[in-house]
Parts: C-alpha cells; sequence; structure tokens
C-alpha cells in the first residue's frame, strides 16, 4: 500500500488514474508537485498557514489535506481546478501507552480473532513462520532482496501501481533513511520465501505506513493482519514513536489497527488549462458513473461479488 514517503521516494510526475475498487482501468500522466500534509500539519489549527511546494507544469498532486484547511487552501489558488477529489478519514495509532494500553482499546471479541489468524497461520506455515526486523543498511538490503520479488506479485502492485520501490533512487533513499536509523522494516517469512513486507520510514517520531503487500496466494491467512499486529507489537516495545500515521486513503486494514482519524482529503491542483479542465470533467463524471454502479450492485446484492471479480 503507497502513503506519503520522504521527497525522493516519490515521482515528480503524477498521475491522474481511472479506478474501480483496486483496479486501475486508465491513468493520464501530469506534471504534478505533490504537496504532502503531516499528520502533525492535519492535526494543526487551520489558521495555520501551511506554504506548498513549487509547483509542478500542470499545478499539485495535494495528499492528506485537512478538510477543515481546504478553504484557505482553495482561496490561494481561485484559478486552479480540482480534480480527482477523495475524501476519507486519515487513521492513526496513537502510541501513547504500552502494547497492553493498545490492546485493550480492542473488544474482547477482535482480540480473539487477531490472536486466531496468528494461530492459524502459524498453523499451516510450521515451525518456518518467523517474522523478521529491518532497520540498519545491511538489513535494508536483505529485506529488498527478499521482499522485491514478493512485492511484483502482489495485487498492490500489479492492480494499483504501488509495491515497493523498484528504481536506484529509491532504494537508495532506504539505505540512507537506515544510515539515519529513520526506517523499520518487517518480513512475514514462510517455508519457502516471505509471505508479508512491511516497510515504515520515519518522520520525526511518526511511523509513516508506506508500503504492505502479501503474496496473493496466503490471502485467506490474512498474513496482513498478523504481519501489522507483530510489528506494532515490537515498535510500542521501543517506547520512540509517538504515532503511527495510516496516511492517504482508507480500508478495512487501517479502520481495524487505527485507534483514531482525522477527516482528510486527496485531490490535484490543476492549472486552469483546456486540457486539465477536460481531465477533471472526465474524472468526475466516470466516478459519478462507478457511485452510481456500486449503487445499484449493492441493492442488488452483487457488491461483494463485484469486488472479488476486480481484484482478481
Amino acid at each position: 500500500m503507497s502513503a506519503q514517503v520522504p521527497s525522493s521516494l516519490v515521482k515528480n510526475r503524477a498521475s491522474i488514474d481511472f479506478t474501480i475498487g483496486a483496479r486501475r482501468l486508465a491513468s493520464v500522466e501530469r506534471d504534478l508537485a505533490t504537496w504532502s500534509f503531516t499528520l502533525a500539519q492535519a492535526l494543526s489549527e487551520p489558521s495555520q498557514r501551511i506554504e506548498p511546494p513549487s509547483p509542478g507544469r500542470d499545478g499539485w498532486r495535494v495528499l492528506s489535506a485537512p478538510t477543515a484547511h481546504i478553504p484557505s487552501i482553495l482561496e490561494r489558488f481561485p484559478d486552479h481546478i480540482v480534480g480527482a477529489r477523495q475524501d476519507y478519514p486519515r487513521r492513526f495509532v496513537a502510541m501513547d501507552g504500552s502494547f497492553d494500553d493498545y490492546l485493550a482499546r480492542f473488544s474482547s471479541k477482535t482480540r480473539s480473532t487477531l490472536r486466531r489468524k496468528a494461530r492459524k497461520l502459524e498453523g499451516e506455515v510450521g515451525a518456518s513462520f518467523a517474522i523478521s526486523e529491518h532497520r540498519s543498511p545491511a538489513q535494508i538490503e536483505r529485506f529488498l532482496a527478499r521482499a522485491l520479488p514478493l512485492s511484483a506479485r502482489t495485487y498492490q502492485a500489479r492492480l494499483l501501481n504501488a509495491g515497493l520501490p523498484e528504481d536506484q533512487a529509491a532504494q537508495s533513499e532506504m539505505l540512507a533513511l537506515a544510515e539515519a536509523d529513520r526506517i523499520r522494516c518487517f518480513l512475514l517469512e514462510g517455508p519457502d520465501a516471505p509471505i508479508a513486507y512491511l516497510a515504515l520510514p520515519v518522520r520525526g517520531t511518526t511511523l509513516i505506513y508506506a508500503h504492505l503487500g502479501y503474496d496473493p496466494h496466503w490471502a485467506r491467512f490474512s498474513p496482513g493482519t498478523v504481519l501489522q499486529m507483530e510489528a506494532l507489537e515490537r515498535l510500542f516495545a521501543e517506547q520512540r514513536f509517538s504515532h503511527f500515521d495510516f496516511t492517504e486513503g482508507d480500508g478495512a486494514h487501517k479502520a481495524l489497527f487505527a485507534t483514531d482519524s482525522v477527516c482528510c482529503a486527496s485531490f490535484a491542483l490543476l492549472s486552469p488549462t483546456l486540457a486539465n479542465r477536460a481531465l477533471a470533467a472526465g474524472r468526475d463524471a466516470f466516478d459519478a458513473s462507478v457511485g452510481a454502479a456500486k449503487a445499484f450492485a449493492q441493492r442488488s446484492g452483487g457488491l461483494a461479488r463485484l469486488r472479488a471479480r476486480l481484484r482478481a
């Protein structure tokens, strides 16, 4: 799962995607600078002025802008076009206690379900079940060597273009973060190969949910959930971090593990060219048609089947 990461891990060019569920049907590239908001900024007062980076030729790709700040953003750029907007709760874990304190926030039923998932996976994998942590440069190199082949098989890479970064610049950035002790990565190992991975850059005292992926063959055993739980236990034990930031977007995984949220939106802030106006209008019309189809599928009872087919 892709998210906010240090600047050199983010491509300068961005695309306006036309998606249904997890499947991208088409995309149109634009020269957009990335304007991302940290969790601290998302939690700040709307009166706080947050400066954008220099724009790309077509404007900005705005990530996780707090909803309360958006009116002031749009007032500063009245001639720009807002396109491809997605509103969601930006979820995070407040790591202000122990792991036991964190677990106590779950219902007894949820805690039982999480333990059962771990036992089920361990029972299937057997003695070779193991979770390893990687933080030093040498460990990150080993992590990449093991996780990159797995990443290429995940639906995150195939459908969302959100696998682990394969380009040399991005990998060099991960190694630089490791030199500064500003990254945590985890692997869930199976009998012959890794089953799931989790990569977490660190900004200040906040862990950034950058990449989670798993082998689709093991999907029925919830390996991402098992790995997430073990990683959180180890990260709480460090007593170094204040927040685990799930960044932009939402989903069942984030909703399960988060303790809090703030209302945010991601969108393109496009320069007012004719091509950009047409692109924004086309994306809005596409989203409206997808929403209507989803509502019909929900009423007819076929939504779950449709989602399964889109992820296949």
